[in-house]
């Protein structure tokens, strides 16, 4: 099943997912639950990630029981600003004082990009649930999503992570869950805005077309919500 919710700009995009973010995990609390929830990257996820912060307060929501992944990463050293855990501990994790967050390796843990997937594979299967209850992911303008990129032979992967070469937006070098493990979700939202992201999103949307022309469509969830601006819902004039 999928839904669309517009809303006027990237700001309020961040108001609306924040507001669901902590309303969901809130709630799976109140149940008894551990939430294992799978961030993304970006511009408008760091809006988002900072939305969340600014309005946890207001939500019964204990950070101590939340564990946290991530979709993708860049394999760089720990402390590099294009790691995706870098932003999302600066923006989120670090202001609510979450404690179970599970980074991807870097360059100094291990001795490259196909240890660090491994590594990285290993300790989903060992910490992991067997399913995430939230996997939020960001759209590139040509469709990827993760690391996961157009005609890329990471498509076909089954596993659950994967390293990625030549990424064709640096760092070159990634690592990246793949659509058997970001499908293993009860939800999944997208994060979408920008009118350069309209013709992609036109794309996953359609009746029509492949996972390899527009990654975005390999994500096949129980439950799939796109949080876009308007910009980014419009379709492109031709």
């Amino acid at each position: 099943m999928r839904d669309v919710v517009v809303s006027a700009d990237p700001a309020a995009v961040a108001d609306a997912v924040a507001e669901a973010f902590l309303e969901r995990i809130q709630d799976a609390q109140a149940r008894g639950e551990v939430p294992h929830v799978v961030l993304t990257g970006g511009t408008v996820a760091r809006l988002v990630h900072l939305a969340i912060a600014a309005e946890s307060g207001r939500y019964e929501v204990d950070w101590n029981r939340v564990v946290f992944w991530f979709g993708d990463e860049r394999f760089v050293p720990r402390d590099s600003p294009d790691r995706n855990a870098v932003q999302a501990r600066a923006d989120l994790l670090d202001r609510v004082g979450a404690t179970r967050v599970h980074e991807v390796p870097a360059t100094e843990d291990v001795a490259d990009v196909e240890a660090a997937a491994d590594l990285y594979a290993s300790l989903l299967r060992g910490e992991g649930s067997g399913e995430f209850d939230l996997v939020m992911l960001g759209m590139g303008p040509d469709g990827h999503v993760a690391s996961l990129f157009p005609q890329y032979l990471q498509l076909d992967e089954d596993g659950i992570a994967v390293a990625v070469h030549d990424s064709p937006k640096p760092p070159p070098e990634r690592v990246s869950l793949t659509f058997a493990a970001l499908n293993r979700s009860k939800a999944v939202w997208f994060l979408v805005t920008g009118e350069e992201k309209a013709a992609a999103a036109q794309r996953a949307w359609a009746f029509d077309g492949t996972v390899q022309e527009t990654p975005a469509r390999g994500i096949a969830g129980p439950s799939v919500t796109w949080y876009v601006d308007r910009a980014a819902a419009e379709a492109p004039v031709s």
